[in-house]
């Protein structure tokens, strides 16, 4: 079943899935012992940034043991940690996923996704082709250094709460509160939304 999702979304002469196969997926869904709902944070300032992070989502739903459930709006994000202008901006948005892999696994996930385009970690603010962080996994609260949850400074982003608050109003950082009160407190200047473009739920 993977296969034939991944040669969808990379070849476009391979059939659409049929309906039927798309709700027995859908139907099989509910059969997954205890799915979690996770929160993924997407981001990237390098090459064509709508299409590497539609291939992210796209490759999240190729993993086994995921499934995509709803995705944000992009906004247009100036760079942290730089001077103004020394890099392009970042396209972000927020991906929500219900899935039966631990956190630990999720996150072996994330990173083998950034491997895919060619994301370079040799520079702690550099320019990233794509970006991607567990930002919250059900109601986790860890220290774990390799994986701390929910991420540690997603409180503090309004790259991450403003399409986070969108896809989901109702939402609650796990330790923090919620969203909609955190989006509050923080400022939004250089994260702007962009209706003119659109990321599109893996079909």
């Amino acid at each position: 079943m993977t296969a034939s999702f991944t040669e969808g979304h990379s070849d476009p002469t391979v059939q659409p899935v049929p309906a039927s196969v798309v709700e027995r997926v859908d139907a099989a869904d509910t059969t997954l012992h205890n799915p979690k709902r996770a929160v993924i944070s997407i981001g990237s300032n390098l090459g064509n940034r709508l299409e590497t992070l539609q291939g992210a989502i796209d490759a999240l739903e190729d993993t086994p043991g995921v499934r995509v459930k709803a995705v944000s709006p992009v906004y247009e994000t100036e760079p942290w940690g730089v001077q103004p202008g020394s890099q392009p901006a970042y396209f972000n948005a927020v991906v929500v996923l219900k899935t039966t892999l631990p956190p630990s696994s999720l996150l072996e996930r994330a990173h083998a996704v950034e491997e895919a385009f060619h994301r370079i970690r040799d520079e702690h603010w550099g320019p990233r082709t794509l970006d991607v962080d567990i930002v919250s996994y059900a109601e986790v609260v860890s220290d774990d250094p390799l994986l701390t949850l929910p991420h540690p400074r997603a409180h503090e982003r309004a790259f991450v709460l403003a399409p986070w608050h969108d896809v989901d109003p109702d939402a609650q950082l796990p330790g923090r509160g919620p969203v909609a009160e955190l989006l509050g407190a923080v400022t939004h200047e250089g994260v702007a939304p962009r209706a003119d473009l659109e990321l599109r739920l893996p079909e």
